[in-house]
């Protein structure tokens, strides 16, 4: 088995170095891969497609058919690379079809909900970290690996704009409107150095230990909060990325404009904002319609 763990930190590399993955996705793909010949328990040139289907039965009780297929998919990618560096000559992932998932929409908060989350109390320098982490994720849309690499750097308070680096690497500049200028302003300048205790950091947003804040803690946090609120909505920190784009729509904006500053690579991305958008309306004209429902 030594032979096929240093091949899998061989194509951890090729991730990293040619595909451009972030760490967080690369991290992901190792560790799918690690699982499944630990369940395996052969070489990566010993592997059939009965073993790929006996753990795809094996793993399909506890896991959802979004979770299979994205597990398959790595595997995919993974045997892809053995053909391609001619490690392999047969490919066990032929044929191994993904399951028929539900699409489903993603949930949104209103923007009554919204509002609940965003007014916490402001007393210590935690609460005011985590108004300008709330404000700037509803300004921007950012997913949580893009809010915790912002660097201070990347902020222009004159222009009310900040720069990230998305998916695929693509770097993006996003507007981050009033509110989410003034609380991170106040954060930096007032709240910030406390978390630093005389250390140095570029990251905006730091932790206790004066270090990057992690995904982890804006998680909590965020459940925290929305468990305070008795937010309704199943809630998650992807939800005010959701409800970011859904209200936008609602108010006007563009299609393709909400698309690049989500960083969407094709517009069909996008479009399911559309959809949620429908519902809303629906569910506007039911509740508060005299005939609605």
């Amino acid at each position: 088995m030594s032979d096929t763990y240093d091949i899998i930190d061989k194509y951890g590399n090729y991730l990293y170095a040619v595909k451009k993955y972030s760490k967080n996705t690369i991290d992901n793909y190792v560790s799918t891969i690690n699982m499944f010949f630990a369940y395996t328990n052969k070489n990566y040139n010993q592997v059939s497609k009965d073993d790929v289907l006996a753990y795809i039965k094996h793993i399909k009780n506890n896991q959802s058919d979004k979770t299979i297929s994205h597990k398959i998919s790595v595997l995919r990618n993974f045997y892809k690379y053995l053909l391609i560096t001619k490690k392999v000559s047969v490919n066990p992932m032929t044929y191994i079809e993904l399951p028929k998932q539900q699409k489903s929409l993603p949930r949104v908060l209103s923007k009554e909900e919204v509002e609940q989350i965003l007014d916490i109390d402001l007393k210590t320098r935690y609460d005011y970290r985590n108004k300008a982490i709330l404000e700037l994720l509803y300004a921007t849309g950012f997913r949580i690996s893009e809010l915790i690499n912002i660097k201070l750097e990347d902020i222009d308070f004159q222009m009310a704009t900040i720069k990230t680096m998305g998916k695929g690497n693509k770097e993006r500049i996003v507007p981050i409107g009033d509110y989410a200028n003034y609380y991170v302003k106040i954060y930096i300048e007032k709240y910030r150095p406390q978390f630093l205790k005389n250390k140095t950091s570029n990251y905006l947003f730091i932790s206790d230990r004066s270090n990057k804040l992690s995904r982890q803690n804006v998680f909590i946090f965020l459940k925290k909060i929305a468990l305070e609120k008795n937010i309704k909505t199943n809630f998650s920190p992807h939800t005010l990325r959701h409800s970011f784009a859904t209200h936008l729509l609602e108010n006007g904006a563009d299609l393709r404009i909400i698309g690049e500053m989500l960083g969407h690579s094709s517009i069909k991305t996008t479009q399911i904002y559309t959809n949620l958008s429908d519902n809303f309306r629906k569910e506007n004209y039911q509740n508060y319609h005299p005939h609605g429902k």
